[in-house]
């Protein structure tokens, strides 16, 4: 049994990344920029954005924070984004969500310049990834690719069962797994609340793909011998004896499969640093402008 190390990988892909850019400095070339707009003082997405700044430090690249109140008009905000589409400083940016409940985020995601798309949000971006044309791929099915390559887990020919179909992860994964590529050529089972009889689909799976956002939903009872599992939940769980309070759990139990797997992701530690590492990633290509 093998635990796939994210915080690991994602530490190999910066020094990777950090070497290239020190190459682009070298030669006098442009050093790639990555903004973020962040609004109002949501936990979670100030976690994110403080990781993804200090990603960009670690890696070499310029990076600029935009910092707005919950209290933003949503034409004020696409104005801020109208301003970093036309920036050619700016290599990449994007919005972080959740967006206020007065704000449509589908408008905004529409309104970012897909060349500068790093998020992979944008309707030409997934256009694109879905017909096997280059593109910028959603951050975190990115980053479960490279953990699937890095690691030598073979998919070719193999049943992948995706559990969750949001737009982020569950629908692009399954496109992602299904395409002909060197990390593809999956036969793929989406599953989502109207499944019936979920049981019977992970258990025919050998790469389940767990984003339903549900506190250790997947069990022993429902994963076959020798399965591959990627964890992308990131639930909270009271713990008295955390000082929190609380603690991270993913969307399956991990100590009840631990005996079953032959690779699995823990929860912190797993996908989570892979999906910052993959917006460092598309930055790059977007300084490059190796996808448009």
């Amino acid at each position: 049994m093998t635990i796939i190390d994210g915080k690991q990988l994602a530490k190999d892909i910066k020094a990777e990344l950090a070497i290239k850019v020190s190459s682009i400095k070298a030669a006098g070339g442009k050093i790639p920029h990555l903004a973020a707009v962040l609004i109002g003082d949501n936990a979670a997405s100030e976690s994110y954005v403080r990781n993804k700044v200090r990603s960009c430090e670690q890696v070499g690249f310029n990076s600029t924070l935009i910092r707005q109140d919950e209290s933003i008009s949503e034409d004020a905000l696409l104005e801020i984004v109208d301003d970093l589409n036309r920036d050619d400083d700016i290599d990449g940016f994007i919005v972080q969500l959740p967006l206020p409940k007065h704000i449509n985020e589908q408008k905004i995601t529409l309104a970012i310049e897909p060349k500068k798309d790093v998020d992979g949000f944008h309707p030409m971006n997934f256009g694109r990834m879905a017909q096997g044309l280059p593109s910028y791929l959603p951050a975190t099915p990115y980053g479960i690719l490279q953990m699937l390559e890095r690691y030598n887990i073979e998919t070719s020919g193999k049943h992948c069962v995706v559990i969750g179909r949001s737009n982020i992860v569950g629908t692009p994964m399954s496109i992602l797994l299904s395409r002909k590529a060197k990390i593809g050529n999956c036969t793929v089972t989406l599953a989502h609340s109207r499944t019936k009889d979920l049981k019977a689909e992970t258990l025919r799976a050998d790469i389940i793909i767990a984003a339903i956002g549900r506190a250790n939903f997947v069990t022993a009872d429902m994963v076959k011998e020798g399965a591959v599992i990627i964890d992308v939940g990131i639930n909270r769980v009271e713990d008295a004896t955390k000082k929190r309070g609380y603690r991270l759990v993913g969307d399956v139990d991990f100590e009840g499969v631990l005996s079953k797997v032959s690779h699995i992701t823990p929860v912190p530690g797993g996908v989570g640093p892979m999906t910052v590492c993959s917006l460092m990633m598309n930055t790059l290509k977007a300084s490059k402008g190796e996808i448009f």
